[in-house]
């Protein structure tokens, strides 16, 4: 009894004592045990050892028993089990032996199996109803047969009941079951054969033959009349036609009513025609219907394109008015306008394009090669009658493409020669009036002109710019042009600036004059409406969004006459000074006496205005205001050059004195009487630099006006202009304090609420022309870019043996290293602007603004694997394993894991990016994966360690990455050498 005290759990021991066990002791044991003698409770240890070696015996019992032994023994394990422990025999069983065969109408939603029987034919269908009750009830659905039914014409004369099942079913069955059907000899007796002709035919048919020949004659009629045409007269001259010549019409154009009256009667029928003039994915630039909306739209009473409702309300359409065929003028060639997506607000422009203008809206990263491909597709074939080209560009050179910048040391390069020679070819020749109209003011500079020059005998055609004449955004396209005597309106026949044969004139003028704060716009709707045009191709999304945001803004309604502009300013900035209990009779009665001022006052130029009537018709609109204050005895081109330096350094002025009686004054007071909203450090830092270039300004203004008031063939600015030039270095520093006036600006903003209130008040208002104090501190550095434009017409129209000659060549040489400075100064903002950005985005990234390091561009791709390296390129599939973003660095290339994350409820989503690896450009090599049925648009990174498979999603974006990746592989090879 010691023994089993000292060890109660012994099993042998406790079997040889047999029931020699005292009754006290068992029952003592008892209150330690529960449900067997054996198993000790108290005693963890013991518990679990006991636990091993019974698992233990009864594993090797289990191993000695037949196959019905264990499975008995299972069966009553399983019997004896809790719900919760045969719930994790289920979920055991179903890891270890996993189901391969199961009924998939109970595993997949109700809709994916109604969605893979809707694949099986009717006998498939009703074999599938004889498998189960389940089955039948899924394979009888009204969502099944419904549409078999309706695509044979086969209608349910009734309306099912809520409750009522297999409705459609049963009208499938006893449709077929009542169809008529033919053995093949019967078939063949009462149809015939293929190889049998019809013996007899029925008048109707007869009737129904002859419509069709008479039908085929009139198409080859029309092929004939088109082919002798084309051959007789002059493919893209005038419509008219020539004695003797039947037809005339184009390939683009319906015939006249004449060629159908001779072989049947033609009913009039309304022709529908597209809002925009020219559909984004037409071909061809004019049809009939095109032809009609351009009379309907050139009358008096149809000015503006009629807006549509929507956002996309530029793919509706119109009905045009229904005109005899015969009184209607045939279009002039199509007009081809080239148009860089670099270009400011650029949907504006494509909303306002006219009927019978191909647009080819291009990206700025292409290829020359690529961008002739480009145009031949759109062209199709046809000769234009004139060639536009509008994109980023200056008074000396055209940045064409990213690559490739137009300029007169680069046209007679290969490949621009080229480029030049082809795609002038598709243009028609000068005396058909054919020509090149390019919308940089190239004509204001010697090297400019020296470039059209080129360029006009390099193609044989000529060319056309602007002068240079009016200064702001893209306001020198309306301004004068180099040449503009054969261009002239529709309606009163006088000349017109060519840009006006392109887009039409209140499009073009709203966006020459707005459009900075319209790329600001376009900008917010690119973001939003993004998602939306994510498919459509670049020139109709971009179609689109600017016809969306000339309907909303309503910018036609917006641009009124300059007299009614300068009425209103003058009357508002009145009455801010009256206190007037009734505003509006206060601006009544001033208006009413400003007009009788300005009628009296133009009785009195009358006589003066006569001498200035020989000039075109844009050139008495831009310096209608320097014709009224200043005297002038002979109107040159110089002098209308000074009169507008005169007119912008006034507006400039202005803008500069807005700064300080705005903002500067109110500052200061409010220091010096204890009210302080900035600090005097503050104040200094942001405001005193425009003070000092204030004052400098002042001087050159009265200096220019002096000479003006005197001005005279030999009169002289380019003294006055040195005088500028020596004293650029208040501009120097303006330009180096400028980003830390900035930072000042947004700091005691966000720091110091009376300054943002101040703010609030203060911006945007009658006394800041409508601007903010960030945008007015912007304007020295517009002034000067208008300094070298006007600089740079000056000389052109400047003699070299003029007494101003030798001092205008002095002060642009100054002005063009100092924009030069500038430039410098704005590219070094915008690489350290977009490192700050980059490293921001990248979670993980070590520090990536060391040294010269630059970025150059980016690009989001996807990560690829291949299951197998040794299956041949041609047959090897890919995994697409995850995004990625490359990086590229002018010295390495950063891959991040890319994860897109959705916003809820909305199109808008968001890309977060973390860091994977960085390669050295100098130990990187890439290799392109040509494109097979498994892949497309991939190419391989390889690194010193590893290497990666890519793709992009479209083709054109492949080819820049590569060949941008290339050339600064190149460019980090030579470096590193």
């Amino acid at each position: 009894m010691e023994n089993l005290k000292s060890v109660p759990h012994s099993v042998k021991r406790w079997q040889l004592r047999g029931t020699d066990c005292d009754p006290q002791q068992a029952r003592s044991l008892r209150a330690e045990t529960r449900f067997s003698t054996w198993t000790p409770l108290n005693n963890k240890t013991s518990n679990l050892q006991l636990f091993e070696e019974r698992m233990n015996l009864v594993f090797h019992w289990f191993d000695l028993w037949t196959d019905t032994q264990r499975k008995h023994l299972l069966h009553s394990l399983l019997t004896r089990c809790t719900r919760s422990q045969l719930k994790c025999c289920r979920d055991f069983l179903i890891e270890s032996v996993p189901v391969t065969q199961v009924d998939f109408t109970v595993v997949l939603p109700r809709f994916l199996s109604l969605y893979v029987m809707s694949f099986l034919s009717p006998c498939d269908l009703c074999s599938a109803a004889q498998v189960s009750w389940h089955w039948r009830v899924l394979a009888e659905q009204d969502c099944l047969w419904e549409g078999r039914c309706i695509r044979r014409g086969w209608f349910l004369p009734y309306i099912p009941g809520e409750k009522e099942y297999g409705a459609w079913k049963n009208h499938y069955v006893s449709c077929v079951s009542t169809l008529d059907w033919l053995t093949p000899r019967e078939a063949a007796e009462k149809y015939g054969t293929l190889n049998q002709q019809i013996t007899g035919m029925t008048e109707e048919e007869e009737e129904r033959r002859k419509e069709r020949r008479i039908r085929q004659m009139i198409r080859d009629k029309i092929q004939e009349e088109k082919r002798l045409s084309m051959r007789t007269r002059r493919a893209w001259g005038s419509y008219t036609k020539p004695e003797g010549v039947r037809g005339g019409s184009t390939q683009t154009t319906r015939p006249s009513s004449r060629t159908f009256t001779s072989l049947l009667s033609w009913p009039t029928s309304n022709v529908k025609s597209s809002s925009l003039g020219l559909s984004p994915d037409r071909r061809q630039p004019m049809t009939a219907a095109s032809s009609l909306e351009r009379v309907w739209a050139s009358s008096p009473s149809s000015e503006r394109v009629n807006k549509a409702s929507g956002a996309l309300s530029s793919f509706t359409y119109r009905p045009a008015l229904p005109q005899p065929l015969s009184h209607i003028h045939l279009p002039t060639p199509a007009l081809l306008l080239l148009i860089s997506n670099r270009i400011p607000a650029y949907e504006l422009l494509l909303s306002g394009v006219k009927a019978g203008v191909i647009v080819v809206l291009y990206d700025h990263r292409a290829t020359l090669s690529a961008l002739l491909t480009q145009v031949e597709r759109a062209i199709s074939g046809q000769r234009a009658q004139r060639l536009g080209l509008l994109a980023p560009g200056g008074t000396e050179e055209i940045h064409l493409l990213h690559s490739s910048s137009l300029s007169e040391k680069t046209l007679l390069t290969p490949d621009h020669r080229e480029f030049w020679e082809k795609l002038c070819g598709w243009v028609a020749p000068t005396e058909e009036g054919g020509g090149i109209d390019i919308f940089s003011p190239l004509a204001a500079s010697a090297s400019g002109v020296a470039l059209i020059q080129t360029l006009s005998t390099l193609t044989g055609l000529e060319v056309q710019a602007p002068m240079g004449l009016a200064t702001g955004s893209f306001q020198n396209i309306l301004s004068e042009w180099s040449d503009s005597s054969v261009c002239t309106g529709l309606s009163n026949q006088q000349p017109v600036a060519p840009a006006v044969q392109f887009v039409c004139e209140s499009v073009l003028q709203g966006w020459c004059r707005q459009a900075q704060w319209m790329e600001e716009a376009l900008g917010e709707l690119r973001g939003c409406l993004g998602p939306q045009l994510e498919r459509v191709s670049l020139q109709a999304r971009g179609r689109a969004l600017g016809n969306f945001l000339w309907e909303k803004i309503c910018l036609e309604e917006l641009c009124v006459s300059k007299d009614l502009n300068e009425a209103l300013t003058e009357g508002l900035t009145a009455l801010t000074r009256q206190e007037k209990t009734r505003p509006l009779e206060f601006l009544a009665v001033f208006l009413s006496r400003w007009s009788e001022e300005s009628n009296g006052e133009e009785k009195r130029q009358n006589k003066r205005a006569d001498d200035f009537s020989f000039l075109p018709h844009s050139s008495q609109k831009c310096l209608s205001p320097m014709i009224s204050e200043l005297p002038q005895t002979a109107l040159d081109w110089r002098g209308a050059v000074a009169r507008e330096l005169h007119h912008s350094e006034c507006i400039y002025m202005g803008r500069l004195g807005a700064v300080v009686k705005v903002y500067q004054e109110p500052l200061t007071a409010a220091l010096n009487s204890n009210r302080a909203i900035l600090s005097y450090a503050d104040i200094h830092i942001v405001l005193n630099p425009v003070t000092q270039i204030l004052e400098l300004n002042r001087v050159f203004h009265i200096d220019l006006q002096a000479r003006l008031q005197q001005w005279g063939a030999e009169q002289c600015v380019g003294d006055v202009f040195v005088k500028l030039c020596s004293k650029l270095r208040v501009y120097t520093n303006y330009l180096n304090n400028y980003p830390t006036a900035l930072h000042t600006i947004d700091k005691c903003r966000e720091t110091k609420p009376s300054f943002r209130a101040f703010l609030k008040r203060a911006d945007r208002s009658l006394a800041t022309h409508m601007l903010s104090l960030q945008e007015l501190l912007l304007c020295p550095v517009w002034r000067i870019q208008e300094y070298v434009t006007l600089l740079q017409a000056l000389s052109v129209h400047t003699h070299p043996g003029h007494p101003d000659h030798t001092h205008l060549s002095s002060a642009l040489n100054t002005l063009l290293q100092f924009r030069e400075f500038i430039q410098k100064l704005k590219c070094n903002s915008k690489k350290e602007r977009l490192m700050e950005e980059t490293q921001q985005k990248i979670q993980g990234c070590p520090n990536l603004s060391e040294g010269n390091r630059q970025l150059i561009v980016t690009q989001d791709a996807a990560l690829l694997r291949s299951p197998d390296e040794l299956i041949p390129e041609s047959l090897r599939t890919y995994e697409h394993v995850s995004d990625v973003g490359l990086f590229l660095f002018n010295d390495a290339l950063v891959l991040t894991r890319r994860n897109v994350h959705h916003t809820p409820f909305t199109l808008a989503h968001q890309s977060t990016h973390t860091f994977l690896a960085s390669v050295a450009l100098a130990s990187l090599s890439v290799r392109e994966i040509a494109r097979t049925r498994y892949v497309c648009h991939a190419f391989v990174l390889e690194g010193p360690c590893r290497s990666w498979v890519c793709a992009t999603e479209r083709g054109e974006e492949r080819e820049h990455f590569l060949s941008v990746l290339r050339s600064a592989i190149n460019s980090a090879l030579t470096g590193h050498q």
